[in-house]
């Protein structure tokens, strides 16, 4: 589904469109590693962060400043690289993803110390960030974050676990949510920058998908982390999730666009393979199955225009 028309959108510039182009021939030079075996899907997110830091498009994930491409985050270049990316490959838009989203609470919130000793990285593809939000008992309710951060000498002990953790395993640094007690709720949280080795840090557990997706469980057990690994401020943890999820909202919704026009593109395929076997009745029934889901991935780009 080769339709481009929404690239003329008055919101999107000639850099924009620009980066689609690059994208989408650097897509087509990478076919061999986009759609190469996953058996391994550690090794192959590994791969794929490293060539997309390599050929320079992570540096959509970090500000100029450090290294970036544009002087802040642009949700904009995020959407049109998610699209593309998760249109050629789940994992690589995946990889993509991850990076912005691991390094994002840093990219806004971070002290210039902490900006530079990760950001840069991140941009080259050489150190890989995850974001350990969840957990099993608190769901989407973010208030009800059990991890808990107390204050020691030095820094804060952490103990907790964390769930449904992307990067699970082959992250360099997690950006960690815990329960500091400066209030109740949502008031009572703050973030902490969590280094893969770090002393009473564990991953307790991979869990398996269907998707080519590293996710696991997350064990923190008397883990001291230093002072300066706290992000922002105590008690500013709810803060710093939401406004890094606000960033990153829309582009969910982009690939799932380009997902859904990779399904249109294989059933294409299907139905013309099939067509001379199937009966007038089937091939018609396939055919409007077909218009259908062109016009749901249609609706789809009009409904994401209006959050960018």
């Amino acid at each position: 589904m080769a339709d481009r028309s929404y690239l003329d959108w008055p919101f999107l510039d000639d850099r924009h469109r620009a980066l689609k182009a690059d994208l989408s021939a650097w897509i087509d030079d990478q076919r061999s590693l986009l759609a190469g075996p996953e058996e391994d899907v550690d090794a192959a997110c590994r791969a794929l962060v490293a060539r997309l830091g390599r050929d320079g498009w992570l540096r959509h994930t970090v500000p100029a400043a450090h290294g970036g491409a544009s002087a802040t985050l642009d949700v904009r270049s995020l959407c049109l690289m998610r699209e593309g990316l998760a249109q050629a490959s789940a994992l690589a838009d995946f990889a993509f993803a991850m990076q912005g989203l691991g390094s994002g609470a840093i990219t806004l919130f971070g002290s210039e110390a902490q900006k530079a000793a990760w950001l840069p990285a991140v941009a080259r593809g050489e150190k890989i960030a995850a974001f350990a939000l969840s957990e099993r008992e608190a769901g989407s309710d973010v208030a009800a974050i059990a991890t808990r951060a107390v204050p020691v000498k030095g820094g804060y002990r952490l103990d907790g676990e964390k769930c449904w953790i992307s990067n699970a395993g082959i992250a360099d640094l997690y950006v960690v949510f815990a329960r500091t007690g400066e209030g109740e709720g949502a008031r009572g949280l703050s973030a902490f920058i969590l280094e893969a080795g770090t002393p009473g840090f564990s991953v307790s557990e991979r869990i398996p998908l269907i998707a080519p997706h590293p996710l696991g469980v997350l064990r923190l057990e008397n883990c001291v982390v230093p002072h300066a690994a706290l992000l922002g401020g105590a008690g500013e943890g709810f803060r710093i999730a939401m406004a890094t999820l606000d960033i990153f909202r829309s582009t969910v919704g982009a690939a799932a666009l380009g997902f859904a026009r990779r399904a249109f593109d294989a059933a294409l395929i299907l139905h013309a393979d099939h067509e001379l076997n199937a009966s007038t009745f089937a091939a018609r029934v396939t055919a409007s199955t077909l218009s259908d889901l062109h016009s749901a991935v249609v609706s789809a780009i009009a409904t994401l225009k209006g959050p960018l």
